[in-house]
């Protein structure tokens, strides 16, 4: 502020809200506040002279002395016109600065006393120079801001008084009221023009930011708007030719299956991350397909549907009872889990194991119980399977990579709750890539498959509600920590009572409906039936037979054909001979005479029980031992304890207790391309060196099975149903088993059980009273001079 040359005067005061005048400015007012209509009225009553100071808040209606700047402009009223809304327009000049002294008391209005702050008159090459800088800055600033009109330039560019060119220009800069009161209290024009230099420069930086932003935004949107330019023309290219609507297209698709899926939170979030990254991918990019394929199986999966299971047990019953006969204890533990069901309403699905030997139904019995409860059926085959990647699927950085079986099994079922047959379990191998028995250990984990997690899927799915089933022939070879999973349920092969029932009830009719053959076309009598089960097929299931049946099946269509009067056929035995050829097998594997030397053992093996002649025979020589037939390492092992207890026995038995030095001894069991193995034959071998050593006959109705340790102790042995049902297909009517298996025999068909004479024995004394007979005439017994 200058010193000196000042005028104190008395005016009265017009605050203005939002609004600031300059010295030398034109402009209309508006004004409605009643103490300002007074202060005007009061100016046009005097000199038409006023005080016009900004208030430092707008929004304040009655300001105070201190909301109010102290310094102003005295401005002239140059016209005053009521408006209908009751405000008063006034035009106003702005004449000079003036600083507010002190306020004088006035109720009716603001009133003060004022210093006049008139111009300096300062013409120095310095202000020269700001003022050309000034006006240079300015219209960079009007070129940038397109809000100031170039005529405006020209207006101000003829200005030559310092002072009056800084209030000018800064009237017309967008700045806040606090800065444009800055300049107008800055009364010193050298130090008005640098402060508005400053501004002009930062305002144009900030322009200058705002056009390169505006510019950015502009290039963006233009792309944006080519690309959705390109976008309408290629769905307009692809309409005329037929095609859906390319990427764009696709994606929308995808989001709206997603909204009708019903997937988890968790699920959804992953699948909509996919579906932007494949909206934002180019369409000929490669990956674009991976992200697909992706998205595709996540949506397609089963997150929530589920079917109601049918929990009617009689209904259930009737269907197994229906598909199959006998199976007795799987079709009990079916029906037990539906009661449960029906209880608690929420029980995790079980896991099952049927083990048994070929073509005893295990696969259809697991469809049936899919039927029984209403639910979907999904069978996959481990048989072969060694990549651990088939149960638990590729990552998806590899070419070609997708889910494992169990997950792309879901996917087929549709359902989160189907009974799933894992087929051939005990197949499984293992190499370099991996255990997939280990992989399944989580899948077959009730407290663990809730989480599943698939490594190409990447999300947890719930398996707690799929009712697994397994099928295997073998148990050993199934791991343990996986077999410890599992419920596990055998499955003995069946009788021939049982066969014949299965073949009148299921085989025979089957087989006439795929050969085209009416029920009344073909007529196999019951004897025919019988005879091809023991003569033409020797297993523990029913595949073969149903293999025979539709080789009688094609035989009759053929005769049918060629001559369509010869209907009904009738198969007898005759005709059954001629038609599937001579017997295959002899019925019966007893001997048709006692001999010496020779014992008929019971053995189990994986397509079920079997009968095995051990034989024996005793020659001169210096005391070798020979075993032939493929024996295993334990069944060697077994001849050599039997051939050690009847060393020990030797005086007991009337054998020559130097037998072993003078002779050469051969184990033979027949069919020597079957490998055996095993301890059950214990019994069996030393019973038929005995026999060959003391001459005496072998009873050729006993059979036997059991383990020997060396003080001749018979230990228990496994497999005692299918060897016992060996035992009854072989004509054989006495059965020798050892005395802990005794409480096996209730698993034994009563048909069965009714046929043959079971004798429990616990020591080899026993074993020899039941199968040994008189010594034959001739017979080269190695004794000790004394006979039997």
């Amino acid at each position: 502020m200058v010193p000196g040359k000042w005028k104190a005067r008395r005016l009265p005061l017009l605050p203005l809200r939002g609004l600031l005048v300059y010295p030398s400015m034109v402009l209309h007012l508006d004004v409605g506040r009643e103490k300002s209509v007074r202060a005007l009225e009061k100016s046009m009553v005097d000199d038409h002279m006023i005080l016009l100071c900004s208030q430092s808040e707008v929004n304040i209606e009655e300001p105070s002395q201190e909301d109010i700047y102290r310094i102003g402009t005295i401005a002239r009223v140059r016209q005053m016109l009521k408006l209908p809304n009751g405000t008063i327009r006034v035009l106003v000049e702005g004449v000079m600065r003036a600083e507010i002294t002190d306020y004088l008391p006035n109720e009716e209005f603001y009133e003060v006393n004022v210093k006049e702050l008139p111009e300096e008159e300062t013409s120095d090459p310095e202000i020269d120079a700001l003022m050309r800088t000034v006006l240079t800055q300015f219209e960079h600033y009007i070129n940038l801001s397109k809000k100031v009109t170039p005529e405006t330039l020209a207006a101000v560019s003829d200005i030559d008084e310092p002072g009056r060119l800084a209030d000018v220009i800064t009237s017309h800069l967008s700045l806040k009221i606090k800065d444009k009161q800055d300049i107008l209290e800055t009364v010193a024009v050298r130090d008005r023009l640098e402060k508005l230099l400053d501004i002009l420069n930062n305002e144009r930086e900030v322009l200058e930011l705002e056009r390169k932003i505006s510019q950015r935004v502009k290039k963006q949107m233009e792309k944006t708007q080519k690309e959705y330019y390109l976008r309408e023309q290629m769905k307009a290219i692809q309409k005329e030719l037929g095609e859906k609507e390319g990427r764009a297209g696709e994606v929308e698709e995808l989001r709206s299956q997603l909204a009708e899926s019903g997937v988890p939170d968790s699920v959804r979030e992953k699948i909509e991350k996919e579906i932007d990254r494949l909206e934002k991918m180019p369409s000929t990019s490669a990956e674009g397909g991976v992200i697909r394929n992706y998205i595709d199986w996540l949506l397609s999966l089963p997150w929530q549907k589920r079917t109601d299971d049918n929990l009617d047990i009689k209904r259930a019953e009737a269907i197994l009872d229906e598909d199959h006969y006998g199976l007795e204890k799987p079709k009990e533990r079916v029906l037990e889990y539906l009661a449960v069901q029906q209880l608690v309403q929420k029980l995790k699905g079980p896991i099952l194991c049927l083990v048994g030997p070929p073509g005893v139904g295990k696969t259809s019995m697991a469809r049936s119980i899919a039927k029984s409860l209403g639910r979907e059926f999904v069978r996959i085959s481990l048989g072969g399977v060694r990549d651990e990647a088939e149960i638990r699927g590729h990552r998806r950085t590899y070419v070609g990579a997708m889910p494992g079986r169990i997950i792309q099994g879901m996917k087929t079922a549709g359902t989160r709750n189907p009974v799933f047959l894992l087929d051939e379990i005990d197949k499984m191998a293992m190499d370099f890539r991996g255990d997939p028995a280990s992989a399944l250990l989580e899948v077959l984990d009730p407290e663990q498959n809730n989480t599943f997690s698939d490594h190409f899927i990447e999300a947890p799915f719930d398996l707690s509600n799929v009712m697994f089933i397994t099928t295997a022939n073998v148990v050993h070879n199934i791991p343990r920590p996986l077999l410890d999973r599992m419920e596990v349920l055998n499955i003995p092969g069946y009788t021939e009572l049982e066969k014949t029932q299965i073949a009148k009830r299921y085989l025979l009719p089957k087989q006439k409906r795929e050969h085209g053959l009416a029920e009344d076309q073909l007529i196999i009598e019951e004897p025919a039936v019988l005879q091809m089960i023991r003569e033409y097929t020797r297993e523990s299931g029913v595949r073969n037979l149903e293999q025979q049946a539709a080789a009688i099946c094609r035989k009759a269509a053929k005769e049918l054909v060629t001559d369509p009067e010869k209907a009904p056929i009738n198969v007898d035995s005759d005709q059954l001979k001629e038609w599937l050829g001579p017997a295959k097998f002899r019925y019966g594997m007893a001997e048709s005479e006692n001999q010496v030397g020779a014992v008929t053992g019971l053995a189990w093996t994986e397509v079920g029980g079997d009968t095995l002649v051990i034989e024996v025979t005793v020659m001169p020589g210096s005391g070798k031992l020979t075993l032939t037939g493929k024996l295993g390492d334990v069944m060697k092992e077994s001849a050599q304890a039997a051939f050690s207890y009847t060393r020990s026995k030797a005086l007991e038995l009337g054998i020559d207790p130097q037998f072993h030095e003078k002779n050469d001894i051969h184990i033979h069991i027949p069919e020597g391309a079957i490998p055996k193995d095993g301890p059950s034959a214990g019994i069996t071998m030393a019973t038929a060196l005995i026999s060959a050593l003391t001459g005496r006959f072998v009873d050729k109705e006993v059979a036997m099975t059991g383990e020997i340790t060396l003080r001749g102790r018979v230990l228990p042995i496994g497999g005692l149903k299918e060897k016992s049902l060996a035992a009854h297909r072989a004509g054989i009517r006495k059965v020798l088993l050892p005395k802990d298996n005794e409480r096996d025999l209730r698993d034994i068909p009563e048909s069965v059980r009714s046929e043959l004479n079971f004798f429990p024995v616990s020591h080899m004394d026993e074993v020899l009273n039941h199968a040994l007979l008189g010594a034959s005439e001739g017979a080269s017994a190695v004794q000790t001079g004394r006979s039997e």
